[in-house]
């Protein structure tokens, strides 16, 4: 599954240096001055995973394959972007094709980088870019709302009629500066804006970018950010994004434990973040374990068995019959897939399943 999460920001954030520590396929160019990242960056970032590790030791494969999540470094956005102002344009084209957004906010003092939006100001910074997105939002839905208010109000067509309805709420709400996610509107309701791939509804991960002292408990201005968050029921996650580049450039494992302990950190704040895009998308992974290979697939929650076997390869989806399940904690704790089977821990699933996170799993297809 191609899912891809959007790092934006304002200018001089530590946009591309989180990318940089995130990425493991490129390097983004990280400095000191406005629009460094022009064209957007991507890279594919392995999802971290325990299961995965323990599989491994169990199932001693030829080879293990975590599952991925895409990250793209966009270019920072300052105040009137929504008409076009510094690569405003650009930056919008960029981010309606992501999946999710992770908000890079600066939380730390340092005259030595440079911001022109005067003072420390995480709540203010959060403003500046929900404004403009909420603009071109807004721009987007009273087109749509010019072209359905005819056929609403004299058509006699109820899904005209619901449709125009929901359009007008969203209009409201952003005309009072609130993001479309804050709605939570149903399935069926979202359907009629679907189309618009409105910026405000994606789901979004605050990092608040801090300095070393505050890696631990934060400071004054990552408060001040999760209290707005908060509000739209976001999450924050502290990070001091130097940091994580330089343990990121660290092939040596030793070496990377030695410095996680000098600041006395248990696993790197990226692993933190990459889990928490992976669950604000909400994916959940199953597990293929062979000797062959050992291999995490990502899905959505709630799929079903047939639609799970689909990212393996269509026709496993087409021609599936049954799917050979056993539970994480049971693989474990019976230390094969014989001995689960023999334990009576092997499910056979239908059509019907809905898969939980951590099965592992083999489909049963003719095609």
């Amino acid at each position: 599954m191609a899912l891809q999460v959007g790092i934006v920001g304002l200018p001089n954030v530590g946009k591309s240096t989180l990318f940089n520590a995130v990425s493991n396929s490129a390097k983004a160019q990280a400095s000191n001055y406005r629009f460094c990242t022009i064209e957007p960056n991507v890279g594919l970032v392995d999802v971290p995973d325990a299961r995965l590790m323990k599989l491994e030791e169990l199932v001693k494969p030829n080879r293990v394959v975590p599952t991925t999540i895409e990250f793209v470094d966009i270019a920072g956005l300052v105040k009137g972007a929504s008409k076009g102002e510094g690569l405003g344009n650009k930056f919008l084209a960029n981010i309606r094709e992501v999946d999710a957004i992770v908000h890079v906010i600066r939380c730390f003092e340092d005259d030595n980088i440079l911001r022109d939006e005067g003072p420390i100001h995480p709540v203010g910074d959060k403003g500046i870019i929900d404004t403009e997105l909420q603009l071109k939002d807004l721009e987007s839905v009273e087109k749509k709302i010019s072209r359905t208010e005819k056929m609403a109000k004299t058509g006699g067509d109820p899904k005209a009629k619901r449709e125009y309805e929901i359009l007008k709420q969203c209009q409201e709400h952003l005309e009072q500066g609130r993001n479309i996610r804050e709605l939570n509107l149903s399935k069926e309701d979202s359907v009629a804006i679907a189309d618009l791939f409105l910026l405000t509804a994606k789901p979004v991960l605050y990092v608040a970018n801090v300095d070393e002292a505050s890696i631990h408990t934060g400071n004054k201005f990552s408060e001040a950010l999760a209290v707005a968050a908060k509000e739209e029921g976001a999450q924050v996650i502290i990070m001091n994004n130097s940091i994580e580049a330089q343990i990121s450039e660290m092939e040596d494992p030793a070496d990377k434990e030695l410095f996680l302990s000098e600041y006395s950190l248990t696993e790197p704040g990226l692993n933190r973040l990459i889990r928490s895009a992976y669950d604000l998308l909400q994916l959940i992974t199953y597990f293929t374990a062979g000797v062959q290979e050992v291999r995490a697939w990502t899905i959505h929650q709630g799929w079903k068995a047939p639609q799970a076997a689909s990212v393996i390869h269509t026709d496993f989806e087409k021609g599936f019959i049954k799917a050979e399940v056993i539970a994480y904690d049971d693989y474990v704790k019976f230390g094969s897939e014989t001995a689960a089977r023999d334990n009576g821990r092997l499910r056979i699933e239908g059509k019907e399943y809905i898969v939980a996170d951590g099965d592992v799993m083999h489909f049963r297809f003719n095609v």
